[in-house]
């Protein structure tokens, strides 16, 4: 069994067509996905969304990239996370790439959450684009490491991969894996350890290979096992076992 450790199925192109996913879901044995919040006005969607599913989970957070949004206190969130459903605080991080200083809000509202991982006592799904350095510098000072968590979609270099791994963190890897000029990833995905690997999508981005460049859905994280089995020279099910193992693990108000 496969399973998604981050997906966006309440995104508009994906949920118009969930009946379909679910069904490719099963036809390529991912047993599981976890849908992850970005911003709170669409949080009750995603809820509704998971609602009716034992296999799919949610988290709640805002992701860095959403500047003109509702920013969450700290017991906004461990109260909305007293759901069943949620598993997870997040995704939340920083994210340089984009946006210009001041960035005193980002880094606010990334420390708010990790708050809200000790209150709620859960993980947290972080997100880091071109801040790696404030990212893990933040997550020392706030005591990241209590309740642990993924650095998602990983692309940094394997220092950084170390430190988070250091701070009781998972690297998620995605389709990214399988795209040919992702050398420095392929690398990376041979030295971590399979007991703080993950799998996942990020669908509707990132589409691995055969798929590149088509909408991307929980259905294609077997491409992402399979390639870095490939890389590691061993069979796709040792990924998918240790992956699923890593999720439930980390992840561990799912019952399995």
């Amino acid at each position: 069994m496969y399973v998604d450790s981050h997906c966006h199925l309440d995104f508009p192109e994906l949920a118009q067509n969930l009946p379909d996913i679910l069904d490719r879901m099963v036809q390529n044995q991912v047993g599981h996905a976890l849908v992850v919040s970005v911003n709170l006005p669409n949080w009750p969607r995603l809820m509704e969304l998971v609602a009716p599913h034992s296999h799919l989970h949610a988290s709640v957070g805002v992701h860095p990239d959403y500047e003109d949004t509702p920013e969450p206190s700290v017991q906004d969130l461990v109260d909305m996370a007293q759901s069943p459903k949620v598993v997870a605080i997040g995704e939340t991080g920083l994210d340089y790439f984009r946006l210009a200083e001041p960035l005193d809000w980002q880094r606010d509202r990334f420390r708010t959450h990790i708050r809200a991982s000790h209150g709620s006592g859960l993980p947290l799904i972080i997100h880091t684009r071109s801040a790696s350095a404030d990212t893990l510098r933040i997550m020392k000072e706030e005591g990241a490491d209590r309740y642990g968590g993924v650095m998602h979609c990983f692309t940094e270099s394997w220092e950084v991969a170390q430190a988070a791994m250091e701070m009781n963190f998972y690297i998620s890897i995605s389709g990214i894996v399988t795209f040919k000029k992702a050398q420095a990833l392929q690398e990376l995905a041979t030295k971590l350890p399979l007991d703080r690997l993950l799998i996942e999508t990020d669908s509707p981005y990132l589409a691995p290979v055969p798929h590149r460049g088509k909408l991307n859905d929980p259905s294609n994280v077997m491409h992402v096992a399979e390639k870095i089995a490939e890389l590691r020279g061993i069979p796709a099910g040792d990924i998918a076992k240790h992956s699923t193992d890593n999720f439930f693990r980390l992840f561990n108000k799912i019952r399995r």
